[in-house]
């Protein structure tokens, strides 16, 4: 940060100031002093420029009232920015509250203790209560609307210890917040300094001197720079930790945010910067870390470093940081800036290692290199390094006792040592490192030159010379990047240009300077872009042109071209020869245009000279100059005009104006090039496309035949049916079938991806399609029709991936889709065990036995019709039919399941049906339908059976039939002792009160009992079915009684219709 001294305003009658107080929010400026003196003070800036923003605007008085009520000597005056008030004290304990009204301050309110002096007044952060604390220790807080609260006398409040006041006699100094470090020191004219007050926005400081009031400007050491069109500059938010570092594209207007913990500088070369942190905390390997980022903060390279980094510098190739002691060089790569040549010199340097460190007191020579050892940081040093800077070839170190050392580069060698009188604050070398600029801890500029051979007074030649120009007030400098001997700072609030050590008129601003290159100087101003930083105006971004350039033009516009060739002779510089050559070329002056050209080595511009020169005709010139610099509506009019249509269209193909192009190829009254029509409208159709503004590309694609875009036009609108019209418009074999075929494919419409890939002869991937989208029927008809055999094997693979993840029923459903039906039956049935094993829904698992025996009939069905069409075929595939029958009945035998495919679902449908009969009151028909149960121990567990049937037994009065199954339950190895015990107290307690004995024994019960010529049951009721009239269903092939089906719409056990 650095004090620079602005203006001043002298109290009438020489009245000595003893206060000073700055407003906060509206700017008004108390002060008080001797003889009741009491004045508010208001300075506005209003300006429209916007060179003259910030502390460079002029400041004018626009209010100066002196307020009239104290008799003392006015010793505290305080704000109250929430209700505009101002109170003020003097020396007699008067309190005096003003407030603001019609744009003058008015008297309100009127306090005096009579028994001691305020020393200091101070309103909260809300303006409603004040805390007055007067000399004799008492303390009184009161409010806004006069009344008085809280107070501590002096023998009863807290002990309140003298603080002394710090006297600065004619100096002001700073600290800073970070460890209270001094930051500067600034000396004013005066005797004695009473009082300071901060401005509202930190930029100005108000100092009450004598019976003066200096006002001093701050120019705050702000973490920024400038790289390749863009401002990096970084600020704190008060929701975050962290820095917030903007990296703002001031030629696009584009932000880039990053956050940043622990930020100590930025620092920027070329097309890149540094940014220095803080490393992490758990970090293993050091305390600091460099980051270099591109031109859109994107981190490139970190390096992990052990000293603190209090001073950066970075060249094209180096970053230099340094601490109090020691300092880091690292030799930088960026990946795409290396040539071929240079891949093995990179790598051979990373096994060398990039990085040296040195201690500040060290000699190294250059011809070995150091070595990475931060131990080396650790020593102490008598003389710490202050300011560093660096070149491309040099590196110059500063050091609090005003000594300079020159180090070379990139093969750091200590090549000289220099002294000055002076601390050295900030340094800059120029562009070809024969010059050094200086500013000191006071802010003064000097200035060194490093290769200069001087005799002193005994007659010893030494090296190095202090040039004799000398400015004060410097806070800003930066010379040229393409002239050592042009140089730009900033003095106060302005702005200076020298050349040979020779200022140009100074120029009004406050902005820090970016870059100085090609006599223009770009400037930012910073204090205005950090007030509002998440929203950053171009308006502050501002340009300079140095007097030379100035002269150039104006010579150019009022002189003629010959003088100002002359001038430019005299003031060489490429930026000029080039405004020269541009001026001759707009008056067709050829000669001087290709002599300006050739001084400042445009090579582009000569080839243009020339073959203007090659054009006969003047027009034709005219308008080749007029398209040279950018004015292309006027170039093509002028085309037009000269019936060169053909010319006008080249402007345009040339600026990749195709709207332009269409348009002027459709109004001509010649037949248009139709290649060209169908390149332009391909080329706006890729306009919109690039903008994702599909259906206006669709149209222009169309007109231009350009399926390979439209395609994926369709693809972007999800125009589908679009997209399967140009499929089918395609000839067959066109290469952009596969590529249509890939997008049916990513949206799963499998139909039309098998369609594009068999058009263009690929039915391999139509059946990996089909696979990729489970539609196995689909995949083994296609492989089928075109004999293919690894579809199998698909399959199989599939499936066993499917059951080791466990998702049986998504292998069933694979299977049954590729029409498996055996293999999906075997899968379903064992789902089916599975949950019958469960015993919880005997429901469920008779659905699930049912949807395999259906899979199990299906396959019948399968089996049926590939038979009959091999009988269909030729006599000679008998014998494939015969083995097929034969591969079926090797089936059957090894799975028995496929003949009594539905004994599962007829054993959950009885058991069932048994249960829903008798908690009917059915009781009779249970029991019969329970006897059916004895058929299917091997499915439903023989207790559960038994359990029923003599459940039914008991219910029925058929004592006998429930005794047997007693006896049965009591037989049983699968129950417990404890289980068969209860079952014979059971029965005891049953049988001893009726006798095992049925009382109804019919004949059917004989039949039913029988074991040969059994009936066939109704599912419906359980009862057999004694009449040759009965009702069979088409997939089950079970029965039900006549009398029964009318009751159905549904067969009772499959569920098939019945209709």
């Amino acid at each position: 940060v650095l004090f620079l001294c602005g203006f001043q305003i002298a109290i009438p009658n020489n009245v000595k100031l003893k206060c000073i107080s700055w407003n906060k929010d509206q700017g008004f400026i108390a002060c008080g002093g001797e003889d009741g003196l009491l004045k508010v003070l208001k300075l506005e800036t209003q300006t429209d420029d916007a060179k003259l923003r910030g502390l460079a605007a002029p400041s004018n008085l626009s209010m100066n009232q002196t307020l009239e009520g104290h008799s003392g000597s006015v010793q505290v005056v305080t704000w109250n920015e929430q209700y505009q008030k101002l109170t003020t004290s003097d020396q007699n304990g008067l309190i005096i509250v003003w407030m603001l009204y019609k744009g003058s301050w008015y008297e309100e309110m009127i306090n005096n203790r009579n028994k001691s002096v305020v020393r200091s007044m101070s309103w909260n952060a809300d303006g409603q209560k004040i805390c007055i604390v007067y000399e004799d220790g008492a303390v009184i807080v009161g409010s806004v609307d006069g009344k008085e609260g809280p107070s501590w006398p002096p023998s009863q409040g807290p002990e309140l210890p003298g603080v002394p006041q710090l006297a600065f006699g004619t100096g002001a100094a700073v600290w800073g917040r970070t460890r209270t470090s001094h930051l500067r020191t600034l000396k004013v004219p005066g005797k004695q300094m009473s009082a300071l007050s901060w401005e509202g926005g930190g930029l100005k400081i108000g100092l009450a001197v004598d019976s003066f009031i200096y006002f001093a400007n701050i120019r705050p050491d702000y973490k920024w720079g400038y790289c390749s069109n863009t401002v990096v500059y970084a600020y704190t938010r008060p929701d975050r930790p962290e820095y917030c570092v903007v990296f703002w594209d001031t030629k696009n207007n584009e932000k880039y945010v990053k956050y940043v913990k622990s930020l100590i500088s930025i620092t920027t070369c070329g097309d890149f910067c540094i940014l220095a942190t803080k490393a992490d905390e758990n970090h293993p390997q050091a305390s600091f870390v460099l980051v270099l980022c591109n031109s859109i903060g994107t981190p490139l390279d970190p390096k992990y470093i052990d000293i603190v980094p209090l001073f950066v510098a970075m060249t094209k190739t180096h970053v230099i940081a340094a601490s109090k002691e020691a300092f880091y060089t690292w030799q930088y790569r960026v990946a795409k800036k290396l040539t071929a040549l240079e891949i093995n010199q990179v790598a051979r340097s990373r096994k060398e290692g990039r990085e040296r460190i040195y201690h500040v007191d060290d000699t190294p020579s250059g011809a070995v290199d150091g070595v990475l050892d931060y131990s080396k940081a650790a020593q102490a040093t008598g003389d710490p390094i202050c300011a560093i800077t660096a070149s491309d070839k040099t590196l110059i170190v500063g050091r609090e006792s005003g000594a300079i050392q020159r180090y070379s580069l990139p093969n750091v060698g200590l090549i000289q040592k220099y002294g000055l009188q002076c601390r050295a604050y900030q340094l800059s070398l120029n562009c070809n490192s024969s010059r050094l600029a200086i500013i000191d801890i006071s802010g003064v500029l000097t200035f060194f030159d490093l290769d200069a051979r001087v005799t002193d007074s005994s007659g010893q030649q030494s090296i190095g010379e202090l040039l004799k120009l000398e400015r004060k007030d410097v806070w800003d400098m930066k010379w040229a990047r393409d002239n050592p001997d042009l140089f730009a700072m900033m003095e106060k609030t302005r702005m200076y240009v020298f050349r040979n050590l020779d200022p140009e008129e100074p120029i009004q601003t406050s902005g820090y300077i970016c870059n100085f290159e090609d006599l223009e100087i770009k400037s930012v101003l910073l204090d205005e872009i950090l007030k509002n930083p998440e929203h950053p105006n171009k308006d502050y971004i501002i340009n300079f042109e140095i007097r030379s350039l100035r002269d150039s033009r104006a010579l150019i516009e009022k002189v003629g071209i010959d003088d100002a060739s002359q001038f430019i002779e005299d003031n060489p510089h490429p930026r000029l020869w080039r405004l020269l050559a541009e001026a001759a070329l707009q008056k067709l002056d050829l000669q001087t245009a290709e002599q300006a050209f050739v001084r400042c080595k445009d090579y582009q511009g000569i080839k243009f000279v020339k073959r203007l020169g090659n054009l006969q005709s003047e027009s034709m010139k005219q308008c080749e100059v007029a398209a040279y610099f950018g004015r292309f509506e006027e170039a093509e009019r002028m085309y037009l005009d000269m019936d060169r249509r053909d010319l006008a269209i080249g402007l345009r193909l040339k600026l990749g104006d195709w709207f332009r192009v269409l348009q002027l190829l459709k109004t001509g009254s010649g037949d248009a090039d139709d290649s060209l029509l169908e390149q332009a409208h391909n080329a706006i159709g890729d306009y919109f496309a690039d903008r994702q503004k599909w259906l206006n590309a669709v149209q222009y694609y169309v007109q231009g035949r350009n399926q390979e875009r439209l395609a994926e036009c369709y693809y972007m609108l999800e125009d589908y049916e679009g997209l399967e019209n140009l499929a089918n418009s395609l000839p067959e074999n066109n290469k952009l079938l596969p590529e249509i075929a890939q997008m049916f494919v990513r949206v799963g419409m499998c139909e039309q991806a098998v369609a594009a890939f068999l058009k263009c002869n690929q039915p391999k991937a139509a059946v990996d399609t089909c696979v990729h989208l489970n539609q196995w029927n689909k995949a083994v008809e296609l492989a089928k029709n075109h004999s293919m055999k690894e579809i199998g094997s698909l399959l199989a693979r599939y499936a066993s991936h499917l059951l080791e993840k466990n998702k049986t029923l998504d292998a069933i459903e694979l299977y049954r889709k590729a029409n498996y039906f055996f293999d999906a039956a075997k899968l379903m049935f064992k789902i089916a065990d599975e949950e019958a094993k469960k015993r919880t829904k005997p429901l469920r698992v008779k659905k699930l036995y049912v949807l395999s025996a259906l899979l199990i009939e299906q396959y019948h069905e399968q089996m049926k019709n590939a038979q009959r069409g091999k009988v269909k075929g030729k006599s000679s595939e008998a014998t494939s039919a015969l083995a097929g029958l034969l591969e079926e009945e090797v089936l059957s035998s090894a799975n028995r399941f496929t003949d009594n495919a539905w004994r599962g679902a007829e054993a959950y449908h009885f058991f069932i049906l048994a249960q829903r009969q008798l908690y009917e009151g059915y009781v009779d028909t249970a029991l019969k339908t329970a006897l059916h149960l004895r058929d299917y121990e091997d499915i439903i567990p023989a207790v559960e059976i038994y359990s029923l049937l003599a459940l039914c037994g008991c219910a029925s009065r058929a004592f006998g039939t429930c005794s047997k199954a007693f006896i049965k339950l009591e037989s049983l190895e699968s129950l417990s002792t404890e289980q068969k015990q209860q079952y014979e107290d059971l029965a005891l307690e049953i049988f001893t009160k009726h006798t095992p004995k049925d009382n109804r024994k019919s004949e059917l019960d004989s039949i039913l009992e029988g074991g040969e010529g059994k009936l066939p049951t109704c599912v419906a009721t359980g009862s057999p079915i004694m009449e040759y009239q009965f009702w069979m269903c088409n997939v089950c092939k079970h029965c039900v009684l006549a009398q029964e089906i009318s009751n159905y719409n549904f067969c009772p056990l499959c569920h098939s219709s019945v209709g």
